[in-house]
């Protein structure tokens, strides 16, 4: 099918921090790859990045900080601070010239300061088609990127649990009826990387009745490929390899990673850790490769390891799992989110029972004796994940509108 060329602008809060700005740069690449003029608008940048940066940093660093004070008084103890956002606080994009010119907006994870709810209706009245590809829950709940097994999104929030005193009009609440009120456009369409959020945003009482498609992010699966560089390491060991922003974030699930490896033979396997470093007794022998910034560098490590272990606790469409994948590596992760869309059950890796380090040890131990996951592995990348693949599913949505 081909299309008319579109300008397309797209909109993030960091376009290589975490998972959905690494996400939208990939999909910015793929659709200028198609032919297609595109913008990418973020709040913050790396310096190596293409990206435009929008607003003065100091004035972003206040309204980060401003984001984080205003919830203070709501929330409920420290260790749900970034587990929630108010999304009071932003600026107005709508009229930036390259808004204006766009024939297509497109948001993706804009968060910590960078566009308020206002701030999305506003760009809702440009009377333009204004797309947003959801990373967590937030656009479909009073403030909370994940809500477990909560199920007040499908009616309207409030009684929230990550609220100090919750209660039916507390402020996650107050939040939900402002993105009632907001987000009720009918130029606004939905994407969801997994079918798993795209159900839950249909049950949603906020977003239910959008046009609502599940598309994957896109990979360059010529560039992540398997490699023979073996790092090194040596090659009559079996690797397993787990890969964090922050290895200890407990919602990352190194702990349950932990108990597995108990049940795994340490004379003739290790691991491979990227996020930071270990300082506690693991009964593996570990090789720690700290942060990893370079893709290539990255890439080898996906293509060095037997297995890729994400015991998360919760997940939407990991980055992790897909570049592990199109490097020939058999993947394991718990039956959450959409994992289990993914990796296809002793196949191309391991689905395990939620939060089960025996089971996850299973499916470990099942992966590093398979002779085939790993290539079936790269094969399933190539056909759902590839960036062409994932331009033209672009594409046709886009036309939709």
């Amino acid at each position: 099918m081909s299309f008319k060329k579109l300008h397309i602008v797209l909109l993030s809060y960091h376009d290589s921090n975490g998972g959905a700005g690494i996400a939208a740069g990939r999909l910015q690449v793929a659709l200028e790859n198609a032919g297609h003029q595109v913008d990418y608008i973020v709040r913050e940048k790396a310096s190596h990045s293409n990206a435009i940066k929008f607003g003065n940093g100091l004035v972003s660093w206040l309204k980060f900080i401003a984001e984080r004070l205003f919830f203070l008084r709501f929330e409920k103890d420290k260790s749900i601070r970034f587990l929630f956002n108010p999304g009071v606080f932003g600026s107005d994009i709508s009229k930036h010239p390259l808004i204006q010119k766009a024939d297509i907006v497109h948001l993706h994870w804009v968060n910590f300061g960078f566009l308020s709810v206002d701030d999305i209706a506003s760009l809702t009245a440009l009377n333009k088609p204004i797309f947003w590809t959801l990373h967590d829950m937030w656009a479909f709940t009073g403030g909370c990127h994940h809500s477990g097994s909560c199920e007040n999104f499908q009616q309207s929030c409030g009684n929230c649990k990550f609220i100090k005193n919750p209660n039916p009009n507390d402020f996650s609440h107050r939040m939900w009826e402002a993105k009632q009120e907001g987000f009720t456009s009918k130029n606004l369409y939905i994407i969801t990387c997994s079918d798993w959020l795209g159900i839950r945003a249909k049950q949603s009482s906020i977003l239910g009745d959008h046009d609502i498609q599940t598309i994957p992010n896109a990979i360059d699966t010529d560039f992540f490929s398997p490699t023979a560089n073996s790092l090194g390491l040596d090659p009559s060991k079996k690797y397993i390899l787990f890969v964090a922003m922050r290895v200890n974030a407990p919602a990352k699930g190194f702990h349950l990673l932990k108990e597995a490896l108990q049940f795994i033979d340490s004379a003739t396997t290790e691991l491979l850790l990227v996020g930071g470093e270990m300082t506690e007794d693991l009964p593996l022998r570990l090789h720690s490769f700290g942060q990893v910034s370079d893709p290539a560098k990255m890439r080898d490590i996906y293509a060095a390891a037997d297995v890729f272990v994400t015991p998360s606790l919760e997940e939407n469409l990991p980055n992790t799992i897909m570049e592990a994948m199109a490097c020939g590596t058999a993947c394991v992760g718990f039956k959450v989110g959409g994992i289990p869309e993914m990796i296809e059950h002793e196949k191309t890796g391991y689905v395990a029972q939620e939060f089960d380090p025996k089971d996850l040890a299973k499916g470990i131990n099942w992966c590093l004796e398979s002779t085939t996951a790993g290539s079936k592995s790269r094969e399933r990348a190539v056909d759902l994940y590839d960036q062409k693949i994932v331009a033209q599913q672009h594409l046709v949505y886009y036309a939709k509108a």
